[in-house]
């Protein structure tokens, strides 16, 4: 971990506790550029708006990608409040950001889940496995805040 990703993650998390409080899932992720500089926000707004691409790293690239160009993007970090998930992972990738660090794993998420919901069990990791230019993940990052967002939602 490089020393500011703490910082970055603990937004992510104030994010996602801002999105829990309007009526959306606890998702919050920040994209900063090589210079340490904050690009974009993002939130999951899937409870407001219905989308079920409404996740909160989906949000951010779309945003990301629509305000800066590809060469803007290099060397820049996503920090997610959770593991991104398989679609996430997908907009990450193909918006040209090659580091990615998380605070909860998707695992442990899980936990909160109730296990008939539908989901995609797999880690980011996997998805950027596959990719044709590597991703350097880190995470997931133990932060209490982390766990703490989800408490009480998904039952």
């Amino acid at each position: 971990m490089r020393p500011e990703d703490k910082q970055h993650l603990v937004r992510a998390i104030d994010l996602a506790r801002r999105a829990r409080a309007r009526g959306d899932h606890p998702f919050g992720s920040v994209l900063v550029d090589a210079k340490g500089r904050v690009l974009v926000e993002g939130e999951n707004t899937q409870g407001t708006t219905g989308a079920c691409t409404g996740h909160a790293e989906s949000n951010l690239m779309g945003e990301a990608t629509r305000r800066y160009r590809p060469e803007e993007l290099v060397g820049s970090t996503l920090y997610a409040s959770t593991e991104p998930c398989a679609m996430c992972a997908g907009a990450i990738f193909w918006g040209g950001v090659r580091r990615v660090v998380f605070a909860l794993s998707s695992e442990e998420l899980s936990q909160f889940l109730d296990p008939s919901a539908p989901t995609l069990r797999m880690s980011c990791r996997d998805v950027f496995a596959r990719g044709s230019a590597p991703t350097e993940v880190v995470g997931p990052v133990a932060l209490p805040e982390a766990r703490e967002v989800h408490e009480g939602f998904w039952k």
